[in-house]
């Protein structure tokens, strides 16, 4: 695979050691061109030697190690702010409105490639991850080392995301189809064939898991974990196995998730009923005692909880006769604030009750002050607002509450996971009670209540995956706060003192 690194002038910029893989369109260079100095691959000119490169093929350019290529384009201007805000709430204030026409990039759709923006636009709602990726120092090397390449082009995609221009995620979906050649499947007209967004998410993550490294806890914690995925998006089951048939002691094991799934069946309503299901099931296997196969009860209990909690909607079910995945549409209610305690063990329980606590005096606290007719209803996020911190003290990453708050919905609109339409929703960072729609780069400010019509029911936009993270609880700004040193993740570990 023909490979050389360049340099690129660029004005007064000269970049040094820009890959260049020639068996890729032209097009994934000027992706990178573009990762480096925000210039749209539409406004580039790319020459060497007198010649200009095209979008899809090199012709006949001569591409050698340490040779200059000479790029010519400005940036795009920032767009001007519309005559004509959309406005879908009557009741926004003008906190609301303003922060709505400040809006964050979209991702262009490059031909059924929704759902690779769609988890794009979901993983960036974690602030944590977004500061991991911005300290890799990986590069994308397109021959070979995917987990590298997925995860320093992933990183490029959000800085320029962060310019708050749309931008087409070419170079991911190189990696992405260089990694995994089922995302690069075509149908017969040559165009991509529409692709099941939970397994990009999952692939994603598992990419995000090999290269970034967790954060350091306290020197004396015992806690260690090889990644910042597990640490932070990783939480680990109690298991138990009992034999239904005979009087045998149960077995025990432990084992780590990334995600809980909840599956629908026709008694669940509810997303807690659905994850229930699953952590308590029956299953056949071979009894020591009986010397043969058995009915076993499987049962599961949480014994750590990340701070970022992915559930999954088991949504497809495989027929057979039509060689499908057919979509459960059924109704599914999700909650916007989820607390766990129910699925957690006896252990992890007790640990969380302080915490838990302090939150219950916060409320009541609240609760008071709204019917003494003192309480203040809050408006948008205040920057100089400071909380609790959400881990345990020996375990960065960790959700010490059992309480959490959707973040994000992906959700899916048809009836096949191989067609329809994939969008993703987010929370708003500077303004928890707006909410934002990503469809592909079609960026729109819209209501929690909205969101919450995502369960289902019919062929309209139905949650697949959602991303709850920590609840966090604010410090009473009457107490006197002492302010640690932050810590090596860049997070100021605020604490009451009495």
């Amino acid at each position: 695979m023909p490979q050389y690194k360049v340099k690129v002038k660029w004005g007064k910029e000269l970049y040094k050691d820009v890959d260049v893989n020639t068996d890729l369109e032209p097009m994934v260079f000027k992706a990178q061109l573009y990762a480096l100095t925000g210039v749209q691959p539409a406004r580039q000119k790319v020459m060497l030697k007198g010649q200009t490169l095209k979008d899809n093929d090199w012709g006949n350019i001569q591409i050698t190690n340490g040779g200059t290529i000479l790029l010519m384009g400005s940036k795009d201007d920032v767009p001007a702010e519309p005559d004509v805000k959309p406005v879908f709430v009557e009741d926004m204030n003008d906190a609301e409105l303003a922060s709505a026409s400040n809006l964050p990039a979209g991702l262009n759709n490059l031909g059924n490639t929704c759902y690779l923006n769609a988890v794009v636009q979901c993983l960036k709602s974690v602030p944590e991850l977004r500061s991991a990726l911005k300290q890799y120092e990986g590069a994308v090397v397109l021959a070979g080392a995917p987990s590298q390449s997925i995860t320093a082009a992933l990183r490029d995609l959000y800085q320029v995301m962060d310019k708050g221009h749309n931008i087409p995620p070419i170079l991911l979906l190189q990696v992405l189809h260089i990694a995994f050649p089922r995302f690069a499947e075509k149908s017969e007209s040559g165009s991509y064939v529409q692709q099941d967004a939970y397994e990009c998410w999952t692939e994603l993550v598992r990419m995000l898991q090999q290269k970034l490294p967790s954060k350091p806890n306290k020197d004396d914690s015992p806690i260690t974990f090889k990644s910042f995925v597990e640490q932070y998006f990783g939480g680990s089951f109690d298991v138990e196995f009992k034999c239904t048939e005979a009087d045998e002691p149960p077995s025990t094991s432990t084992e780590n998730f990334l995600e809980l799934s909840c599956f629908i069946s026709q008694d669940v309503k509810y997303m807690m009923a659905g994850l229930q299901s699953k952590m308590q099931e029956q299953l056949t296997k071979n009894s020591p005692t009986l010397g043969r196969d058995a009915v076993y009860t499987k049962t599961c209990k949480i014994r750590r909880l990340p701070a970022y909690l992915t559930v999954q909607f088991v949504r497809y079910v495989y027929k057979e006769k039509d060689k499908v995945n057919a979509k459960i549409l059924k109704d599914i209610k999700f909650p916007y604030d989820f607390d766990t305690y129910e699925l957690c063990s006896p252990e992890l329980q007790k640990k969380l009750e302080p915490m838990r606590q302090k939150f219950k005096e916060f409320e009541d606290k609240q609760a008071l002050e709204a019917t003494s007719g003192t309480g203040k209803k809050p408006i948008e996020k205040k920057k100089d607002v400071k909380y609790e911190p959400y881990w345990f003290e020996d375990d960065l990453g960790s959700n010490n509450s059992g309480y959490y708050t959707l973040q994000a919905v992906l959700t899916h609109k048809g009836r096949l996971s191989s067609s329809g339409h994939y969008v993703a929703w987010v929370r708003s960072p500077s303004n928890p009670s707006m909410w934002i729609k990503f469809d592909d780069d079609v960026v729109t400010p819209i209501t929690l209540e909205e969101v919450l019509k995502l369960s289902g029911g019919g062929d309209w936009h139905t949650a697949y995956v959602l991303l709850y993270g920590p609840r966090q609880l604010e410090i009473p700004e009457s107490s006197e706060i002492k302010i640690e040193p932050s810590d090596k993740n860049g997070t100021n570990q605020s604490t009451p003192t009495s």
